[in-house]
């Protein structure tokens, strides 16, 4: 199964691809990940078309925002992954306030299109996030999953990705200021 997915920076021509992942799922659809790089106010405004139309300026910049998982040519799930400097939402976090002074990439969201759920893409989607950060110069990954083993309702969002499938990727425990949302990070040199 896994030779029949394919992965690939998410850029300005991949746009439609792109909104065919995030519109397949609810939060996505009005979030398009607004949530971790805007103000919350400003992310609240544009719940929904502003979003969508702040997301596609994002994609026609110079840098991709992350990866674009397909299966056989058709589009199937997302990784937003980029350098921790850019998040607004991480520069004002307490409970994911740097660990330290060293350049991390951040690794915030996965989406997977319901038809493709349940096959491994968001491990595979992750794979791929970090040899694109490393390919990009990244000395050092950080993500913030969600530990549902800590998790009063197991029924959560995961959009931030589940803990197990950092720890099996080789990321480490570095923090958790939050019950059940730890910060994990990976050595990429």
């Amino acid at each position: 199964m896994q030779d029949r997915f394919s992965f690939f920076p998410a850029t300005a021509d991949r746009l439609a691809d792109l909104e065919e992942v995030f519109d397949d799922c609810s939060g996505g659809r009005n979030c398009r990940c607004a949530y971790w790089y805007l103000p919350n106010a400003d992310y609240k405004a544009g719940w929904g078309e502003g979003n969508r139309n702040w997301f596609r300026s994002l994609v026609a910049g110079p840098r991709p925002p992350g990866i674009l998982g397909y299966h056989e040519n058709e589009p199937a799930g997302w990784c937003g992954i980029a350098p921790r400097a850019v998040f607004d939402r991480l520069r004002r976090s307490k409970p994911f306030a740097p660990v330290d002074d060293k350049p991390v990439w951040s690794i915030n969201c996965f989406i997977v299109r319901k038809p493709f759920r349940r096959q491994g893409l968001s491990r595979l989607l992750l794979k791929h996030a970090v040899k694109f950060a490393n390919a990009n110069g990244a000395e050092c990954l950080e993500a913030y999953p969600v530990d549902q083993a800590a998790r009063a309702s197991n029924g959560a969002e995961l959009y931030p990705g589940a803990l197990s499938m950092f720890l099996d990727a080789g990321f480490v425990e570095v923090a958790r200021r939050l019950p059940a949302r730890p910060i994990v990070r990976l050595e990429c040199r």
